[in-house]
């Protein structure tokens, strides 16, 4: 998943970035296939002179196997030439999540281990997703940065709780499980970061 810049634009020149300065959603093209980073952490030098070091876990969007890659913060990193196109979610079948693009009405499918978690953010009638096209080939899908889902299960709410440091789990529509803060109930409107899961506001219906 990615929210802001994907690739370079079709046609220009690649675009170089250093290891330094990737952040989760990153695209970055590895041995010719390209990659989004999932999760990442720097390790600074033990050593005098050593570097430091951006240890990362990385999805092939080819293959969909996640694969930990360490860089040096100095490397630099080639973004792969992506083709993103506006996409409808129809819905998800024994073959998996099926997709129509909405400039040509074609349809597509893709795999739940090419989802991967992006499944438990998948609403009918969704909008702002888009397909992530490599070679010509849809690789993935790209989410918007927010969702509102609703909460289908959780706890009573605690009573006196109106910090949101106090969380408790929650079960939201499409299976997905986030912490929420401990006043919320089940049936609320919920608005969640497709990034990381987090609970970002309670949502008036």
């Amino acid at each position: 998943m990615c929210w802001m810049t994907f690739g370079v634009e079709r046609g220009r020149a690649p675009f170089v970035i250093v290891a330094g300065d990737l952040k989760r959603a990153s695209r970055i093209l590895v041995d010719g296939d390209p990659f989004v980073v999932l999760d990442l952490r720097s390790q600074s030098p033990s050593a005098r002179g050593a570097a430091t070091l951006i240890k990362t876990k990385v999805r092939n969007l080819r293959s969909g196997n996640v694969f930990d890659r360490t860089f040096k913060a100095s490397d630099k990193l080639e973004e792969p030439d992506l083709e993103l196109r506006p996409v409808q979610y129809l819905y998800q079948d024994a073959d998996g999540f099926h997709f129509m693009d909405t400039d040509s009405y074609e349809q597509f499918s893709l795999t739940a281990e090419e989802i991967g978690g992006d499944a438990g953010y998948l609403l009918d009638g969704l909008e702002g997703i888009r397909s992530v096209v490599f070679n010509g080939k849809v690789m993935s899908v790209a989410l918007p940065q927010t969702v509102v889902l609703r909460v289908r299960e959780t706890d009573p709410p605690i009573k006196g709780a109106t910090a949101q440091a106090q969380t408790k789990p929650a079960t939201l529509e499409t299976g997905l499980v986030i912490q929420v803060p401990a006043y919320l109930e089940s049936e609320e409107l919920v608005q969640v970061d497709t990034r990381d899961g987090r609970f970002l506001a309670r949502v008036k219906a």
